[in-house]
């Protein structure tokens, strides 16, 4: 190991923590705009190379799923009544907090807003350590509703394509998988909860977007207003058109356009299998009769006619509603590989980084760096990373040698991919599962005179979903600790 201008450049040997099974209790809380539930699990993992992997999940208790409580503004959620539920799933599920090893908890929606955000972490503010806290935009929601109702893993089994639709409260979120991995996403306004009802059909609470399909249903709604079944059924009609349009893979008009919350779908090839998931798909799939004073039936019908006359085989998803996070499995491994690359030292710690595994081939002979950062920046937009204000973790799978010619087009792709996360002080973490970590990091700094802290570490290989800490150098062995969280799906096992 050398130290040059405060680097940590290193060949050490790897080493994992003796644990060859792990055995933890996890709790995955999923607080949303129109519902919130948890699921308390326990995982058992074995050690397989360098990873532990799931070879046990067994659901402790899914709690009941719960209308997310409001104050009178019906833009903050009542902490208080929030906090209530979750204490008494705690009871129910026979568990109390300390027994949690690790868990998850992602905010959607108008969760995600900073008053409701801050709230909603001082519940768990004594839980801080041991969980993982999300705030989830539409690129995320739509990628986690994918992997949460199978359709990840089924375009993996298959090798088709699988189209995950993800009809909720407010939104409808849309994923293109194929070969294991999502292609692409896009979300559109268009939900169950849009308009809201008593058992009268009086309106309690109807959003902008609610108003527009209500409007062009020709429903005159208003909070106060009456609907009948057959305004209900207009209007769900609506929505299912502007869904339709966009599941259709086809040019879409400018006023479903104008309700698109992410960019339309450019994949037009071949669509094998369609999966539902979300509270709608409840209903699609029979699992539900009783409405919740929303949209809910109506929309199931008519989403369900005319995706089902699009040709593709629709199946069963692992999860409807609750295809969300059910956890989180953490470990502890130490790394150094072949070579790591830390500039300044004072670089790590970092804590909760969020792993982004773009879609580059780093296999061929020239290495382009615009197609390096086309799959980066395709990879930032589908987790909401864009323009982060926080560290984001690259993780690739290299192959082929590391020549001069291809470490500068990767690392070109890298630098002009990540510079706006760059210019917001954070450092560029890279984590590759071959050993090129100390290459690619001398090259950012030599080479392309990247100015930014660099962590770039090897020998570990990194998914979708996973979160990691980096700790500080031990100079003993010239490694790093390095704790991976895993965001667990109801299909992890």
């Amino acid at each position: 190991m050398t130290h040059a201008s405060q680097e940590g450049f290193t060949s050490a040997g790897r080493s994992i923590l003796e644990e060859d099974e792990i055995t933890l209790t996890s709790v995955g809380v999923d607080i949303g705009s129109s519902t919130s539930h948890l699921v308390f699990s326990r995982l058992e993992l074995e050690r397989q190379n360098t990873r532990y992997v799931i070879v046990k999940r067994t659901v402790l208790r899914e709690s009941e799923i719960l209308l997310t409580p409001y104050v009178d503004d019906g833009a903050t959620i009542d902490a208080d009544a929030l906090g209530a539920f979750i204490d008494r799933q705690y009871r129910a599920a026979g568990l109390t907090r300390d027994e949690i090893d690790t868990g998850a908890l992602i905010l959607t929606g108008v969760a995600v807003l900073r008053s409701n955000a801050r709230a909603i972490g001082e519940l768990f503010a004594a839980d801080a350590g041991k969980f993982v806290a999300v705030s989830a935009g539409d690129g995320m929601e739509a990628t986690m509703a994918a992997h949460g109702s199978g359709a990840v893993a089924e375009s993996g089994r298959s090798g088709g394509v699988v189209m995950n639709i993800d009809v909720g409260g407010g939104t409808t979120k849309v994923a293109i998988c194929r070969a294991g991995v999502v292609l692409e996403v896009t979300s559109i306004d268009a939900g169950a909860r849009l308009l809201a009802f008593d058992g009268a059909g009086v309106v309690t609470r109807i959003e902008a977007a609610g108003r527009t399909h209500a409007t062009e249903a020709g429903v005159a709604a208003e909070v106060g207003s009456k609907l009948t079944e057959d305004d209900m059924a207009a209007v769900a009609s609506v929505m299912a058109g502007r869904i339709e349009e966009v599941v259709s893979l086809g040019e879409i008009s400018a006023e479903t356009k104008a309700l698109l919350r992410l960019p339309p779908l450019a994949f037009r090839g071949k669509v094998d299998t369609v999966i539902f998931s979300g509270g709608v798909s409840e209903f699609i799939y029979g699992r539900e009769r009783d409405g919740f004073g929303d949209l809910g039936p109506q929309l199931a019908v008519e989403v369900k006619a005319r995706v089902t006359k699009l040709g593709a085989m629709v199946m069963v998803p692992a999860a409807g509603i609750r295809a969300t996070v059910i956890g989180a499995s953490q470990y502890t491994i130490q790394v150094s590989g072949s070579t790591i690359f830390i500039s300044p030292l004072d670089a790590v710690p970092v804590r909760n980084v969020p792993v982004v595994t773009p879609e580059v081939d780093l296999t061929a002979d020239v290495i382009d760096p615009a197609a390096v950062a086309d799959g980066i920046v395709r990879g930032l937009r589908r987790l909401d990373l864009v323009g982060a204000t926080s560290p984001v973790a690259l993780a690739v799978h290299w192959g082929g040698s590391a020549t001069f010619a291809r470490l500068d087009g990767f690392c070109r792709g890298v630098v002009r991919a990540m510079q706006p996360v760059l210019d917001a002080g954070n450092p560029l973490v890279l984590v590759s599962d071959g050993d090129v970590g100390g290459l690619v990091g001398l090259h950012l700094r030599e080479e392309l005179g990247l100015a930014s802290p660099v962590v770039s570490i090897d020998g570990i290989e990194l998914r979708e979903f996973d979160y990691v800490d980096v700790g500080e150098l031990i100079p003993s062995s010239g490694a790093v600790p390095v704790v991976i969280k895993s965001l667990v799906f109801p299909g992890s096992a």
